[in-house]
């Protein structure tokens, strides 16, 4: 059975506001999947439409603390959710795989694998949706607007996602991470934002865009392609930011973007940007058993 509590950790039945499945601030309270062995996360929903973050106490398995936010962003346009995982600690901003969502990291036991790190208190997650759809994979849009709606995307992360972290924890800096197309996001949010992202952990990642791109190149794309504007960056801002900043890129022995992260490490090195590309041997792959032991080592 799950129990559902107010963001501020008071129970619901304290307040005469209580029910089997959650908390009943203005209108009923619905789950996602009424199977307990849905693969789905099961969250609790005011009747609003607009922003309310409740906490949901989970099976025995994770017992941490875990929030979940939901607001409509006008940069967007359509509603946008996240999970936030533990009281505290480093916060960790993650991006999912390509597509993913954000109960991704919990669904693939990213969470399970990090939960001893979590409880203690060293970190603390911040789970949010893709828009992947919406830009790189968008077939439907041209290659220009991919590229606008990732910026609009990473304007939702910047001017909602990131307050909403330094509102919740207290540090002025936030690291990023993410695993595949995740850790493209990662990295190249970090690299354009190194005064508010202190630490990237980029998991197997692909960093070079254009085959998304249908042979079109542009201005706004080549500073959204980290292959392309690092190397001719020159700006002494940036650059005295990234000496900074500590990034991680790791990488398996087999896995299929293991030529991708060579040559940003390559070109990392070249600009004498610190960095630690950690490759993994013994044949490992492209998966999340390999990304749960890296998580384990890198936070």
């Amino acid at each position: 059975m799950y129990d559902c509590f107010r963001s501020n950790g008071l129970d619901a039945s304290t307040t005469g506001e209580s029910c089997r499945y959650g908390v009943l601030r203005t209108g009923e309270c619905r789950f996602a999947a009424q199977n307990e062995r849905a693969k789905r996360p099961k969250y609790c929903h005011s009747m609003r439409g607009q922003a309310d973050y409740y906490l949901l106490l989970q099976p025995d398995y994770l017992s941490m603390r875990r929030d979940y936010h939901n607001w409509y962003s006008h940069r967007l346009g359509h509603q946008m959710e996240l999970l936030a995982f533990g009281h505290g600690g480093a916060p960790i901003l993650v991006f999912p795989s390509s597509r993913g969502r954000f109960f991704e990291y919990e669904n693939t036991g990213m969470v399970q694998a990090l939960s001893g790190k979590i409880d203690a208190g060293n970190i603390q997650l911040f789970c949010v949706d893709s828009a992947d759809g919406e830009s790189w994979y968008n077939r439907g849009l041209h290659p220009h607007d991919r590229v606008m709606r990732h910026g609009a995307y990473e304007n939702y992360i910047l001017y909602e996602v990131v307050p909403l972290i330094k509102g919740v924890n207290c540090a002025q800096q936030i690291s990023t991470t993410g695993v595949s197309l995740g850790a493209y996001h990662a990295l190249n949010f970090g690299l354009r934002h190194p005064d508010v992202t202190s630490r990237v952990v980029a998991m197997s990642g692909t960093f070079d865009m254009r085959p998304f791109m249908d042979g079109y190149y542009d201005q706004d794309f080549y500073f959204n392609n980290p292959v392309d504007y690092i190397p001719n960056m020159n700006d002494s801002w940036f650059l005295d930011h990234y000496h900074r900043m500590n990034i991680v890129m790791g990488v398996g022995d087999w896995d299929i973007c293991l030529g991708e992260n060579f040559k940003m490490a390559e070109i990392l090195g070249k600009k004498g940007i610190p960095h630690w590309l950690d490759v993994w041997t013994g044949g490992q792959q492209h998966d999340w058993p390999l990304w749960q032991r890296m998580a384990v080592k890198f936070f």
